[in-house]
């Protein structure tokens, strides 16, 4: 039988445009809530009408894209910016080539997260935790932005607050040491609380790692607090392999961070912040003082 040998010969086109389109990443829009599903029902070329049938067919799409190898983003899908979107671009919001170019958009300019086999009962609160995350540090940096300058001492006010929230935020880490850190800043604003939340691996002998994006988030919001002089505080979670957990607190006040005492930081943790009635502690967790993170170089000087 006569052989050929395949060895130097160039692979098939369709194999080799196979492997770029798994280089190639797709964002899926998805309309997590009914509400914004059936604003999109006006649409003709909008074919679903019903939620719970087109978010199994999302779940669908997404496995088989994810069982051909593809790279894919899920984003928030608004109805209203898309409406907006089609005003800008003159396209026709009631056609699929509106929908694809408006999805195209999203993971620069909203809430998108990566799929990686999640459900969609675990990806939509992910999407709607990070939609509500990039409103806060958006909202956040728009205030410090528009605080202007110091009129005593010429200073950049959002400026310096976010230097000094960036400054607690490296004594408070450093101080804390090794473990798995939660931590938690919660500011009062005029349209609500703004709240960030900040998790820290910091091993034995290792730096600790910092997601660069909720870092900025929590110092945004940090810095809001202190250029405002508001109320507000931070809570610290440390997880420790073979100890129980560790929870300290600190308040705001006159632009920094004040340490909690022991007995402040147990009844913030067990008392319910809606009915002001006790909660039983925690199991395996020691309530401490917050540890002094040097006021004195953080104060507002303005």
């Amino acid at each position: 039988m006569a052989h050929t040998d395949h060895r130097d010969q160039p692979p098939p086109r369709t194999s080799a445009r196979g492997r770029l389109r798994r280089e190639v990443p797709g964002v899926v829009g998805l309309l997590a809530d009914e509400r914004d599903f059936d604003a999109m029902r006006r649409y003709r070329t909008f074919t679903f009408d019903d939620h719970a049938a087109y978010l199994r067919e999302i779940d669908g799409l997404l496995r088989s894209l994810a069982s051909r190898g593809l790279h894919t983003t899920v984003a928030l899908f608004d109805p209203e910016a898309y409406e907006e979107f089609c005003a800008d671009t003159g396209l026709d919001p009631d056609t699929p080539a509106g929908r694809t170019r408006y999805t195209a958009t999203l993971p620069a300019t909203g809430a998108a997260v990566r799929y990686t086999g999640q459900p969609l009962d675990t990806l939509v609160p992910q999407l709607i935790n990070t939609a509500v995350r990039r409103a806060t540090w958006e909202y956040a940096t728009t205030l410090l932005a528009d605080l202007g300058e110091c009129a005593d001492c010429g200073q950049d006010i959002g400026h310096a607050a976010f230097d000094r929230a960036s400054h607690l935020l490296t004594r408070l880490l450093a101080t804390a040491g090794p473990g798995t850190h939660h931590l938690v800043c919660s500011v009062p604003a005029a349209d609500g609380q703004l709240l960030a939340v900040l998790l820290v691996h910091h091993p034995e002998q290792a730096p600790a790692g910092l997601d660069a994006t909720e870092c900025a988030e929590f110092v945004s919001v940090l810095a809001t607090g202190i250029a405002l002089e508001t109320a507000g505080g931070v809570v610290l979670r440390t997880t420790t392999p073979g100890a129980p957990d560790r929870l300290h607190g600190w308040r705001l006040q006159r632009g920094g961070l004040v340490a909690l005492t022991e007995g402040e930081v147990f009844s913030a943790y067990c008392t319910d912040a809606d009915t002001g009635e006790p909660v039983a502690p925690e199991p395996g967790v020691e309530y401490r003082a917050g540890f002094d993170l040097g006021q004195e170089e953080t104060g507002t000087h303005h």
